[in-house]
């Protein structure tokens, strides 16, 4: 069986493959998804996606299935029982953060009609489609990242900078960014 080429940044790590062969890159539209997204690139920040991808499981379970609608009310003794679960990031601010996102989500859904409604505006609905020869091509952010970050941040959501915005946009395909080889760039340029 021919080896399929791949984005280099996965290869080597099965969990990392998966995820890049099924999911990353491919446009969300459904709000508990892109919500699921946002709070796991939250906690990413200074961290590697797959320390993120291998407790994400764990998050899911101590997040409600990333219900934002829960999440919006934890108290302080659910911010306390997280603080004390091994299974995730026990950052405070970034379990704050997932709170405080929770309820500006629920405000721009309010505003917007939807929150996908919202965030896909922001590249005129349509995934940017680039044309990477290779991962040094790729920028950490975008005029656009730094947009929808500022944006967001004025909006009352926390950890969501320029960079952990660009790799939300990534891996919810509101850009392709797989790399020009990879089997995947096509495969996910047809579904735009």
């Amino acid at each position: 069986m021919e080896e399929k080429t791949r984005c280099s940044w996965c290869v080597g790590d099965s969990l990392y493959e998966e995820y890049h062969d099924r999911e990353w890159g491919v446009p969300l539209k459904d709000d508990a998804k892109i919500f699921e997204f946002l709070m796991l690139e939250t906690f990413q920040a200074g961290l590697s996606w797959i320390t993120i991808l291998r407790k994400r499981e764990n998050f899911r379970k101590a997040f409600d299935n990333f219900d934002y609608e829960k999440i919006a009310t934890y108290s302080e003794a659910k911010q306390a029982e997280l603080l004390e679960n091994s299974g995730i990031i026990r950052h405070g601010a970034k379990i704050r953060a997932a709170i405080t996102n929770a309820q500006a989500f629920m405000r721009v859904q309010e505003e917007f009609g939807s929150f996908s409604r919202y965030i896909w505006s922001f590249v005129d609905g349509s995934p940017i489609q680039n044309d990477r020869q290779n991962l040094a091509e790729v920028p950490p952010t975008t005029a656009i990242s730094e947009k929808l970050s500022k944006d967001l941040k004025k909006r009352g959501f926390k950890f969501v900078g320029p960079t952990v915005v660009y790799a939300h946009m990534q891996a919810t395909g509101m850009v392709n960014d797989h790399v020009a080889e990879c089997f995947r760039h096509q495969e996910v340029k047809n579904l735009s």
